[in-house]
């Protein structure tokens, strides 16, 4: 049995029975029933994926997934390719944005070059140099997108002897938006002008030509929504499938994941359509100003934490979100019972 295979193949659905008793003891916590809202919500999650009642998510790290495309070949992005391997430079000095939030929430950042046109010192599993141009035919093969899946599987697994409590998903690609938008529209049905964002600040003329080179790739190429795989392979990148097997490879180990933006959103749409079980795991960690995010949360069931008008991307509202998450286990983990701190219940009338 393949790697792919075996881990979704151990995907299975939270502990109900962990989250019953987790939302007893919200409701001992001292505080009127529901006063906090979603954190109550997140917490009893949490419980559910992890097994445990009182969660405690000390040990979070953002996986950022580098990968570039051949699609930029069609002028559908502002920026030249070659800003991928100098953010991934960017990235490993601890100077870009991910490393600033990250250093603030306490969360490693792990960077992996899955793709990557150009040498870099990351976590090295480049699958090739960037995507073919999927305008023009397949952006990888099949087993390149299988290989791309196992990729993020991996980089869990090695993270697993250093402690994994919480993981957040990462991107950086120059042209990904593009392939992200290919990918919504494939797998959730949506008309290509109602995923595709201006991505790095295009104007209109250039929102239209990267709207035209979405449609033509997803008619030159067909890619099958009922097969998750083929969408990736035909019009997705190396990055998007590392997300997916992030995902993956957490929900298989029981902990919990939050998402970054429309690029992981799209890794998510892949993760969820090879094991319907990982949604469970997942979190979305804010809503990308991308216009196609919303839809895409839409299809996968999920709520955002935070909207901050973001389209960074990198992780950095993934991030944020998984301060959200960790301080709602800290509720759940720490704060006393009515029964603990001699506080009278209220009166039933």
């Amino acid at each position: 049995m393949s790697l792919l295979a075996r881990t979704v193949a151990a995907i299975r659905p939270p502990d109900e029975a962990v989250m019953r008793a987790a939302r007893e003891r919200q409701d001992s916590l001292t505080k009127p029933p529901g006063s906090l809202g979603r954190l109550e919500e997140l917490a009893v999650k949490v419980a559910g994926i992890t097994g445990q009642v009182k969660p405690r998510l000390n040990r979070m790290a953002v996986f950022v997934m580098a990968a570039d495309h051949g699609v930029v070949e069609e002028g559908v992005s502002l920026y030249p390719q070659e800003v991928t391997v100098q953010m991934v430079a960017n990235f490993l000095q601890g100077g870009a944005g991910i490393n600033v939030l990250a250093r603030h929430v306490g969360a490693r950042v792990i960077v992996m070059d899955v793709g990557v046109k150009g040498e870099t010192r990351a976590l090295r599993k480049k699958i090739a140099p960037g995507t073919a141009n999927m305008a023009r035919g397949p952006a990888m093969t099949r087993e390149q997108a299988v290989a791309a899946v196992e990729a993020g599987i991996q980089v869990v697994e090695a993270e697993l002897a250093a402690g994994l409590d919480l993981a957040a998903t990462g991107d950086m690609g120059i042209g990904n938006t593009t392939a992200s938008s290919a990918v919504c529209a494939a797998l959730t049905g949506e008309p290509v002008e109602a995923v595709t964002g201006r991505g790095t600040g295009l104007d209109d003329a250039g929102l239209a030509h990267k709207r035209a080179v979405i449609a033509r790739a997803l008619e030159v190429n067909r890619p099958d929504p009922r097969d998750p795989l083929d969408v990736l392979a035909k019009v997705g990148g190396f990055e998007i499938g590392a997300i997916a097997g992030v995902i993956l490879a957490c929900a298989a180990r029981r902990i919990p994941v939050v998402i970054d933006g429309f690029i992981s959103g799209a890794g998510a749409l892949v993760a969820k359509g090879l094991a319907p079980l990982s949604r469970e795991y997942m979190f979305a960690g804010h809503l990308s100003a991308e216009p196609g995010h919303a839809l895409l949360l839409k299809h996968l069931g999920l709520e955002p934490l935070l909207n901050l008008n973001m389209r960074l991307g990198e992780g950095t509202g993934a991030c944020l979100g998984m301060s959200l998450v960790a301080a709602a286990c800290k509720i759940q983990s720490e704060m006393a019972t009515f029964a603990e701190a001699g506080v009278s219940q209220a009166e039933e009338r």
